[in-house]
Formats: structure tokens, C-alpha cells, sequence
């Protein structure tokens, strides 16, 4: 298999307050319909609130052992990034070397209300875009 320099995905836009799955290797469909995604290289994610108000922003990265399914809030224990985000403001997590992600592992986003609720309760929209490649 042959390493395609792809978009990972379309931008994905969560409403907070929520916890989503947005890559599920060897199963969600690469963006430009060039196949399912199975040995996948993350290199970086963006995130740019574009709500009115501050929201928390939390990026995790979960195995294919991890059964239980992604709902209420993040397992902490799978957290690589947790950042509040001002209205209108990006943030770039970005890695030296790729995280690879096999059969089943998920990346999982999340928005919540920041620890110091002023400017914000959580409800705003993010934008995440996934940078890396793929094996197809």
C-alpha cells in the first residue's frame, strides 16, 4: 500500500457543549472520496472557535481496545490537548513526528465550558481540521 497524501478530512464543525468522534481508522472515508483510512499518520490538528464566547477545546486520542463508546465527556487518560478558546481564536497542535493510528483508533474532540466561566459557557462552534496521511 502506497502512502496518499490526502485531506484526512473535510473541516469538521462540533457545537459544544459535546464530546464526538471524528476519525474512526478503517472506517470513516477519507475526504475526496479516495477510500477508508487504515494506517493513519496525524500530524497536527487545528481548532478555531467560531462562536461568540470562550469554550474549552479538548483533543484525545483513543485505542481500538478502548470499548466504551464516545458520549458525555473525554476520558482523561486519552487527552493530548486541552485549550480555551477566545471567540474567533486558532490553535494548532502539532507533533515532532506523526502519531500512528491503526484499525480502530479514534480521535475524539470535545467542547465544554472553560474553567473560568467568564466570556464563555461552553456552547460555541469549533472547526477542527486533521493534517497527516494515510495508507489506502
Amino acid at each position: 500500500m502506497g502512502l496518499k497524501r490526502t485531506k484526512l478530512l473535510h473541516v469538521q464543525s462540533v457545537t459544544g457543549i459535546a464530546t464526538v468522534g471524528i476519525l474512526t481508522v478503517g472506517v470513516t472515508e477519507t475526504a475526496g472520496g479516495v477510500g477508508i483510512a487504515s494506517t493513519t499518520y496525524l500530524r497536527g490538528v487545528v481548532m478555531h472557535n467560531t462562536g461568540l464566547g470562550t469554550a474549552t477545546s479538548s483533543l484525545y486520542i483513543y485505542p481500538s481496545s478502548e470499548s466504551t463508546p464516545v458520549t458525555g465527556v473525554g476520558v482523561t487518560a486519552y487527552r493530548l490537548s486541552r485549550v480555551d478558546l477566545r471567540s474567533n481564536e486558532t490553535f494548532f497542535f502539532e507533533c515532532a513526528y506523526p502519531i500512528v493510528l491503526g484499525d480502530r483508533d479514534k480521535v475524539v474532540v470535545e467542547i465544554t465550558q472553560p474553567a473560568d466561566s467568564v466570556g464563555g459557557n461552553g456552547i460555541s462552534t469549533v472547526n477542527y481540521q486533521l493534517l497527516g496521511d494515510t495508507d489506502i
